[in-house]
């Protein structure tokens, strides 16, 4: 599982090192093998390739007569791209990735789970902040899916 907030550098090829903490994770779930993707919230996913792996299965099973899963399969799938960690543990984001998201010099990482999402460090503050307050502001309580979580 990955969890934790990274900030961290693009270097000037577009290339970002992996936080050590999760270096030897990565490399020993799929051997430095990574998918990066987009996603509708102007981020970039991260998957080890086992995990993309179980989403593709997934998105190819979506029916292609539904619009919303055909959109979905073209911006995921469609974006999908294959990346290597090198022996310094630093991946190259593909220049047309890092425009989508506006990535920056500074960048964050954040832990998901089985993924990472990577931002422009000045989106991420931005869009923490906005979330925030549409929870202070919305006083509509948890969504159901939501409602039975303890924390």
């Amino acid at each position: 599982m990955f969890r934790g907030i990274s900030p961290l550098n693009l270097d000037s090829k577009g290339r970002m090192t992996m936080p050590t903490r999760y270096r030897e994770r990565v490399r020993a779930m799929c051997d430095g093998h990574l998918v990066i993707t987009v996603d509708r919230d102007r981020c970039l996913l991260l998957y080890p390739l086992p995990e993309w792996d179980e989403i593709e299965k997934r998105l190819t099973n979506l029916p292609s007569t539904d619009k919303h899963a055909r959109r979905l399969k073209r911006l995921l799938m469609g974006h999908a791209t294959d990346l290597e960690m090198d022996g310094q543990g630093r991946i190259l984001i593909p220049p047309a990735l890092r425009e989508f998201a506006g990535l920056k010099k500074q960048v964050v990482l954040v832990g998901q789970g089985n993924k990472f999402e990577l931002w422009d460090e000045e989106t991420w503050n931005t869009k923490r902040s906005q979330w925030l307050e549409e929870e202070e502001e919305d006083g509509q309580g948890l969504s159901e899916a939501l409602a039975t979580l303890v924390f």
